[in-house]
């Protein structure tokens, strides 16, 4: 094992009459060699520092003009707030830390602003990079985030979701996937599912390959919450699933390695991948927010990321408030054009050879979401890339299913017209038509199911859910299809200060959500224990709140931590009869 050290790097130093003009409170400062920003506060003799830099997605802070006390900053992304006293975000409440820098005297009382530097898990036991053979490294892209990678004679796939919806019936593809999909599937050697996501561990897809290939190997990393947490659930039938540890070198063969790095905002979820063959390195940063909290190799072979935004409920679920039909049109155009200048930044700071922008062709395809589909307007991949070509000498590749990268080709010459095979011509590239019917049978199962005869099932299923003692009430509301009450569907309020059913809102101060959930969705998730992203990353809720605060709390524990195993609905029903 190579011996690699932790070091410590000097981000700003200021000299000592710098130093003694800090104010009292915050202060925002400048290293001007290198133009990076930092915050540092100052209580009396103590001294607080970090990056100007939110957690979220990298948006610069500045004053916060609601904050009375002096302590609080304001990202100028999403407003998030950061209390630079206790180093936590207030908004969203009981969200995130922010990393300190160490803060520290020199001899003659000036300030220095230091880091230290956690060592590369990459760089241990480097390659120095050998000559690839045309067609030796071969990348095809199926579909979404869905990678066919041939490295010397071993086959890898990334996220296959090639078949069905994702997040309950909201997602469908986009793309047409090869015909031989199923095929290139069973010939691998190995998968990689970066996160629970059904867009990424697609139960309908890896219900066909279990049919044909049960114990083909399927790597996930070690999070917090188990990637298939929901097997014996699914009833697919996997028998080799590897759960491997962060930040290690998985060999796979004498030229073949990956490693497996969390996410920095969502560490209990979402990965990503480092694959190196011969020395050359593959980096597929997938859906992360803030990738092994921002610290990626530079100058990779080639690198994938999403790109394409709108992939979430808001705001398009949201209404009431702020939440007119104009506002919402432009914080999408904003939001969307600062994830794009987000995107191109990254890449132009890590150099890669290639870059690949996926794992955002998806579409809202089904007639009841004709609204979402005509408002959530995604990037186009083209124009991200073209933003990095002004920027950058990076390669750029739009990937079209069945498109086939080669690797040896592209790095010895990016204009060779090998590099890159288009799919043959008149090869159908965009769905058309999807198979709605089965899939729409299994929700539409739930509705009927026995356990909504009990009105009993509401404090059942909260109880199990877990989540209780914060100060919020929502109203839940079953609804058809356009989001109109249920005839006959359940309308009632938690109050989950005390778990408590009230039939009206309480008297005390409360902060108050209302939620219109599609009646199949909400039932089917409620029966089998799943996460509410089926409900509000698949755009099958209406929301809307008072105040205007997202409660990140609440959304996290329903989206991330429930409980492993569905409510015991066998018992309940013995206790109904």
């Amino acid at each position: 094992m190579g011996s690699i050290e932790q070091t410590t790097e000097i981000l700003l130093h200021l000299s000592p009459d710098e130093a003694a003009n800090l104010k009292e409170g915050i202060n925002f400062l400048r290293n001007k060699k290198t133009g990076k920003d930092y915050i540092l506060y100052k209580n009396k003799s103590r001294l607080r520092a970090c990056k100007n830099m939110c957690k979220h997605q990298g948006g610069l802070f500045i004053k916060d003009i609601e904050d009375f006390d002096g302590r609080s900053v304001r990202c100028t992304k999403h407003n998030w707030k950061l209390d630079v006293s206790s180093m936590k975000y207030i908004n969203p409440p009981g969200s995130f830390c922010q990393d300190e820098l160490v803060v520290e005297m020199d001899e003659g009382n000036g300030l220095l602003l230091l880091e230290l530097n956690p060592p590369n898990p990459w760089d241990s036991e480097p390659r120095s990079p050998e000559d690839l053979a045309y067609g030796e490294v071969q990348v095809t892209y199926l579909t979404h985030a869905c990678m066919d990678l041939k490295l010397g004679d071993k086959r890898m796939v990334f996220d296959p979701w090639l078949t069905g919806p994702a997040f309950a019936r909201g997602w469908w593809l986009l793309h047409e996937p090869p015909s031989d999909w199923l095929e290139r599937l069973c010939r691998a050697d190995l998968i990689y599912i970066s996160h629970m996501h059904s867009d990424h561990l697609s139960y309908p897809t890896l219900k066909k390959l279990a049919g044909r290939r049960p114990d083909i190997p399927i790597y996930v990393g070690n999070t917090e919450r188990p990637v298939f947490w929901n097997l014996n659930q699914s009833g697919v039938q996997l028998t080799n699933i590897k759960v491997v540890p962060f930040g290690i070198w998985q060999q796979v063969d004498k030229n073949l390695r990956f490693m497996i790095l969390m996410d920095g905002v969502h560490p209990e979820m979402d990965t990503c991948i480092i694959v190196e063959y011969k020395g050359h390195k593959i980096l597929n940063t997938v859906d992360c927010t803030r990738p092994n909290g921002g610290r990626l190799p530079g100058k990779v072979a080639l690198m994938m990321s999403d790109f394409a935004g709108g992939a979430s409920g808001f705001p398009m679920t949201f209404s009431g408030g702020k939440f007119t039909e104009e506002w919402k049109a432009q914080f999408i155009k904003t939001e969307r054009r600062k994830l794009l200048n987000y995107k191109a930044r990254l890449v132009k700071d890590l150099q890669p050879r290639i870059y690949c922008p996926f794992a955002g062709y998806f579409v809202e395809s089904h007639p009841s979401d004709k609204y979402i589909k005509e408002t959530n307007i995604k990037n186009d991949p083209n124009e991200l890339n073209n933003l990095i070509k002004k920027n950058s000498d990076v390669v750029t590749w739009t990937p079209r299913p069945g498109a086939t990268l080669d690797l040896g080709r592209m790095l010895k010459d990016p204009t060779d017209s090998k590099g890159i095979i288009e799919p043959p011509e008149g090869t159908k590239i965009y769905k058309d038509s999807w198979d709605f019917g089965p899939y729409l049978k299994i929700l539409n199962a739930s509705i009927e199911d026995e356990i909504f005869r009990h009105s009993s099932w509401i404090k059942e299923y909260y109880t199990w859910a877990g989540f209780k003692d914060y100060n919020l009430v929502v109203r839940m509301i079953e609804t058809d299809e356009d989001f109109s009450p249920f005839p006959g569907g359940y309308d009632y309020l938690v109050d989950f200060l005390d778990l408590s059913f009230p039939k009206e809102r309480p008297s005390r101060e409360h902060p108050y959500e209302e939620i219109r959930s599609r009646v199949d969705v909400i039932r089917h998730v409620v029966k089998n224990g799943l996460l509410w992203d089926d409900l509000y990353i698949g755009f099958q809720t209406r929301l809307q709140r008072d105040p205007d605060i997202y409660h990140h709390l609440f959304w996290n524990h329903f989206q991330i931590k429930l409980p492993l195993t569905p409510p015991n609905w066998k018992t309940f029903l013995v206790h109904c009869e």
